[in-house]
This record gives structure tokens, sequence and C-alpha cells, in this order.
């Protein structure tokens, strides 16, 4: 009996140094650090395959539930599992700095981070997966260091997963290798697969790849009140992130884009991803006013900035949009050959939109009214077969049709204060443009251009390739690099979204790469998408939208046409809403002359900010947003609305106590509705303080804005206190 015991002690104690030695184990293979302000937590840990895992929480409620992270490689093991932690170091950090142009002056840097460094013994290499966790989310990336056996390697496919606590709602667009000019669909998560098919609407060229497969930057709320935000920063040399949705499990898992070969990524070490971005809060207005992806972006690269500012613009670009002018110079030519061509043969069509008289109009326009800039489209051979030919060497990108006097232009812009802006249509032949590249910047240089509107409109050539690869990705940024060798500044239409890379090149002024007022002319946009764009497109950067459209109803139009889905003004608040350093007023002169009161505005408004308060915002609904204008007392507020009437209430409490304001109020007609009577209005002033409170009705897809110019002594006494 004795002998029992003496071997029960024996077992009972090797069985205590065993679970003792897995929990020593299991502790570990954790980690775990808080946001600064401690309302979010991370954990980090190695299961026991060897797979990363990470989950995150937010005043204790999940928002992503224990997930895997990993790449998969081409003809190797890959990088999923067998890991070990092998290291982990914790670090704070907390800076504040200055953009070159911005929502506000200054931006506040700070985050707890976590990088753990995972071996992989059985192929002798290392992984480094770094955390940053900020107030308002956490960014996470994979970084490789130079090593004997992870050198050159070929990526397969990125395994990163975002596991969702539930079904939630979320405000997608359909994952595509190739645009992201969609409308958006509201829907719980579950319901994506049935919604898809009518989801994915028709464009000059679109990939789509998954019936659950999603756009970044995904906008999501959960059913107890969480608003989570999905996406990635600092994109540079690597493919562009799609998510794919399990939908039994509500689990995204990253889906890179491929090159032509279906590959996902080359990568030579040391190297890293970029970041992955998890935001969150229980205040949708916290998710408007992250600067969580520009932080993850490195500092400005360039040593001068000074030529970098901020642009108002018009153009010669809705009368072709909506078709009342045309791009190309003549009908009579079925193929152009560069060089060969010659224009001054042919007859001209009379509809050619950038011809001398007709931008010398626009140029004077633009000087009465105060504008910086003057776009041109159309202004160079080659727009009669430009379109949908799969053709190499479409444009040279110097050489104007006859009816387009370059230097006669420039010079008569330049004698009215205002500049000409470059318009550069690639048709998507990436190596043509990269072929004349030099010549066309240095051009603009010599001709006194310091901005260039590029496009990638069609499928790409090297055919194969698709809009959002590694290959063009590193395209895009060339081109801005190479810009910024020529002091110019670059609005990218058709490229791959934004991803925060504004701060390290600030001469990136702009970006299309959504569904913008353009398409009011082929269809129109939903009530609700510009309630959007500022919770998805524009969480990595600002978007050349375009908006201003007073004549919403394209009456100069014969025949059926689309219609703008907005009143007049809301047309106006975009201005404010729809955050942008480059801002166009993009009707026609001649429908702003009809209503120049209301134009008023738009020639008052700011395009570069000291500080930006949101108001009220809710994701689909409504945003009202309060900026300062840049080295002023002065701010603007522009208030919107989706499908839903509203009445929207604040008090000016973000004014300077003891000061009074001039307040102009730009606000819905009693009767305005977007379809029925879009143009009512009516405007308002009177004298305002911080404690004064405005309550303003929006019509259906309606808007409002407020001017609040600082008083002067004359002011104060002809007009009378706000009520």
């Amino acid at each position: 009996m004795n002998h029992i015991m003496k071997n029960m002690k024996k077992l009972t104690f090797k069985l205590a140094c065993f679970f003792l030695s897995l929990l020593v184990s299991s502790v570990a293979m954790a980690e775990s650090i808080t946001s600064p302000n401690g309302l979010l937590k991370l954990n980090v840990s190695v299961n026991e395959k060897g797979e990363p895992v990470y989950e995150l929480s937010y005043k204790g409620k999940e928002v992503i539930k224990p997930s895997k992270l990993g790449l998969e490689l081409k003809d190797d093991p890959g990088l999923m599992d067998g890991f070990t932690l092998s290291d982990a170091k914790t670090s704070s950090f907390d800076e504040t700095w200055e953009p070159v142009w911005g929502e506000v002056k200054q931006i506040r840097n700070n985050y707890n981070e976590l990088a753990i460094t995972l071996d992989q013994k059985a192929q002798d290499r290392k992984m480094v997966i770094r955390f940053r966790l900020y107030n308002d989310g956490l960014g996470f990336r994979y970084e490789f260091p130079q090593q004997k056996n992870l050198n050159y390697f070929v990526i397969k496919e990125e395994h990163s997963q975002f596991a969702m606590a539930g079904d939630h709602t979320a405000f997608w667009i359909p994952g595509d290798y190739d645009t992201q000019e969609y409308d958006y669909t509201r829907s719980k998560l579950s319901e994506i697969r049935g919604l898809m098919k009518t989801a994915v609407t028709p464009n000059a060229s679109q990939t789509p790849f998954s019936p659950t497969g999603v756009q970044t930057a995904l906008q999501m709320k959960t059913d107890d009140g969480l608003y989570i935000n999905l996406h990635e920063a600092a994109l540079v040399d690597y493919s562009c992130m799609h998510l794919n949705l399990d939908d039994k499990n509500f689990v995204f898992e990253s889906w890179l884009t491929p090159d032509a070969q279906g590959t996902k990524g080359y990568m030579q070490t040391p190297c890293h991803s970029p970041w992955r971005t998890v935001m969150v809060s229980d205040d949708a207005r916290d998710i408007l006013a992250s600067k969580l992806t520009l932080n993850l972006n490195e500092p400005c690269k360039l040593e001068d900035t000074s030529w970098i500012k901020p642009v108002k613009y018009v153009g010669v670009w809705w009368e072709m949009i909506t078709g009342k002018s045309t791009w190309a110079y003549t009908d009579d030519v079925y193929s152009v050959k560069l060089g060969e061509t010659d224009y001054t043969k042919t007859k001209p069509n009379g509809r050619h939109g950038a011809n001398n008289e007709n931008v010398k109009r626009y140029i004077d326009f633009a000087a009465e009214h105060g504008f910086d800039q003057v776009l041109v489209e159309g202004w160079n051979e080659g727009w009669e077969d430009w379109f949908g030919k799969s053709k190499d060497y479409v444009f040279d990108f110097v050489t104007p049709y006859p009816d387009f006097d370059v230097k006669m232009l420039n010079e008569y812009a330049r004698s009215k204060g205002v500049k000409l802006m470059m318009h550069h249509e690639t048709s998507a032949s990436v190596r043509n443009y990269e072929r004349h590249m030099d010549e066309a910047y240095q051009f603009m240089e010599d001709n006194g251009y310091n901005a260039v509107k590029s496009g990638y409109v069609g499928n790409i050539i090297p055919r194969g390739e698709h809009h959002y690869g590694q290959w063009l990705n590193n395209h895009y940024l060339y081109a801005v690099k190479k810009a910024a060798d020529h002091k110019i500044m670059v609005n990218a239409h058709e490229a791959v979204r934004p991803t925060g890379l504004c701060r390290t090149y600030p001469n990136l002024i702009g970006n299309e790469s959504a569904r913008g007022t353009e398409y009011e002319a082929f269809g129109g946009n939903k009530p609700f998408h510009t309630t959007l764009l500022p919770f998805t497109r524009l969480i990595g950067g600002p978007m050349d939208y375009t908006p201003g459209i007073f004549d919403t109803q394209l009456s100069f139009l014969s025949g059926e046409h689309s219609f703008v889905h907005t009143t007049l003004a809301k047309q106006l608040a975009l201005y404010v809403t729809l955050y942008s350093p480059l801002q166009m007023a993009a009707d026609l002169p001649e429908s702003y002359e009809r209503y120049m009161d209301a134009f008023q505005f738009i020639k008052d408004v700011a395009v570069d900010w000291d500080e930006s308060k949101y108001i009220e915002a809710e994701p689909g609904e409504y945003i009202t947003v309060a900026r300062k204008a840049k080295n002023t007392n002065n701010w603007f507020v522009g208030g919107i609305t989706g499908e839903n009437a509203r009445t929207s209430t604040f008090v000016l409490d973000f004014l300077e106590p003891g000061k009074q304001y001039v307040a102009t109020l730009y606000a819905d007609g009693k009767d305005a509705d977007y379809e029925k009577n879009p143009t009512s209005y009516q405007i308002k002033k009177g004298l305002v303080t911080y404690k004064t409170k405005i309550s303003t009705d929006l019509a259906r897809s309606g808007g409002f804005a407020i001017s609040l110019i600082e008083a002067t002594p004359a002011d104060k006494k002809a007009l009378k206190k706000w009520k």
C-alpha cells in the first residue's frame, strides 16, 4: 500500500510539473497591450499549430474574435504555421506633426506597440508582426528581415483574418481588381452573397472575384452600437488588399490582387507588407476624425513643399461628361496613328470642347470669381479612337489639336492670375505613359502647368495586369515621385484607392478611385452615397468628387437623360463634408450665373483647414461637419442627409467666445426635394456667437451650408442677431 501511495505521489508531482510547463509555455506564447486611453485591448498568441493569432476588444466588447495571421507562398511551405514566439518587444510613441495640407493643422501620433518575432524552426526563418494600438484603432503589418532562407519569395495569398463577433450591418461595394466605381449596398454580412449580382454594375474595366468579396475601406455597425472600419495603410510595392467573407462564420480574410500570371506579389527581403487597419468606436464621429491611416505612413519625403498648394478649380469637363460637347476634334478619323494623322486636313466636328475660345471663357470665369485653375480635357491628339481598343500607343501627351494653342492659352491664363490644369488620360496604356512621362512632365513645366489630372480608363496594358496589382501600384507611386521632381501636383483617377500616402508625398493632392459626380450623368448615385464616402473611400485620403452641380436636371440636354440625385443646397454642403484640398466647381459657367447668390458659398469656402469638428454623423444617414479655414477665424459648416428628410440642430460652440460672426445659411427650401424640386433653396443671414443654436430642415437627399465670417464693426451695425 505504501508503495502504491509513493507512486501516486510521484505521478501527481509529474503531472503537476507537466501542466505547469504547459501553463508557462502558454504564457510565454501570449502577449497583450492596451491603447493609450486603455479602451482597446489587443491579445496576441501562437496556438498549438504554431499559427499566430490576435484578438481585439473595445470597452470589454469583442471587436475581432481570435483570428489567424500568415502568408501562403508559391512553391514553398509558407509562413502560415510552425512558429514559436521567440521575442516580444513593447514600446510607446507620442508625437505631433503638421501636414502640408489637411483637415487639421496638427496631428497627434500616439500609440502603444507590440512587435513579436516568430521563429519557423523547420525552415530556419523569422518573421516579425508589428502591432500598433491607437485610441481609435489597430494597425498591424508583416515584416521580413533579410535572412539566408527567406530572401526572394513569391506570395500566393495573404491570409490575414478579421473574425467578426456577429452578423453586422455593412456598407460595401463588390470586391474587384480594377474598379471601385460602384454604388454602395447596405446589408447584413449574411446578405452579401444574395445581393452581389445586382451590386456589380457595368464599368469600363472590372474584375469581380467572389460572391462574398468586398473592398476596403469597409464600414460596419454592430447591433450593440460599435462602428468598425477595415482598411489598409501605406500600400507600397504590394498588391491591394480586398476582403473575402466566410458568411457562415462572419470571418473576413485578406484577398490580394493578382498579376497577369495569377501571382499576388514578388518580395525581396528586407521588406514588409502594408498596414492592415481596424478602426473602432461607439461614436461614428470618431471614425471620421481618425488620423490612423495617415499616422501609419512615413513622414513627408519631399524637402521643399512650398510649391504644393490646395486648389479650387473649374474646367472643361462636365459639358463632355454630359454629352454637350466632345473630347474628340473630328468625326472624320476612325483610326489615329500619332505622327501620321494630319488633323489640319480633317473637318472639325464643331463639338470639341477644348477649343481656344471656349477655354478662354472658362479662364475668364475663373478669374472673375477667384478660382485658382482651369482643367481642360480633350486638348491633345488621339481622342477619336482612345477608348476600348486595347491600343498601346494612344497619346503622346504633348501634341495639341489645331484649335488648342498651348502657349497662347497659358499666357492668357497667367495674365488673369489663373493657371491651366493638365490632363493626361493614359487609356490604361501604362507602358505608353511611362514611355512619354519625362517629356510630358517637362512639357508641363515649360508651359507653366503645376497640376495634372491623370486617368487610367480601360483594361491595363501590359495586357492582363490589373489596376490594383503590385505592378500598377508601383507605377502610380513612380508617377507621383516623377511629378515631384518637376514640382507637379497629381490627381489620379481610376488608380488604386488611397492608403494615406499623401502624408509621405503631399503632391498626391487628390484621387478619384470611387464613384464620383460623373455617374450622376450616367444613371445617378444613390442619395446616401455621399453620406458613406467619408466612412469608406475618404478613410485613405481625399477624393476629387467634383461637386457643385446646380443644374441638377441637366436642362441643357434634350431627350432622356439622368439627373443629379441631390438638392442644390446639398451640392454646396459637399464642399465641407467631402474633405479635399482639390475642389472643383464642376458645373457649366452659365448654370452658376443663374444662381449667383448660392454660388457665393463655393467662392467663399476654403480648401485647407486648421480645425475640423464632426458635429453629428451616422453612416448612410447624415453627416454635419464644421471646419475652420487655414490661418483665419472663419468657419464653414456643411450638413447632408440620405434618402430621408430630417432636421439638424446644433450649437455653434466651436466658435471663439467673445466674438461675433456673420452667419450665412444656405438651406433647402420648404418645398425642396431632390426629385421634384431640387433647386429650391433659401438664404438667411445674421449675427451669431458661440452660444447660438442653429436648427435647419434638410429635404430628401438634401443639405445645408453655413459660412461664419468674423464680424466687422459695420456688420454689427447692419445685421440683426440670429433668430
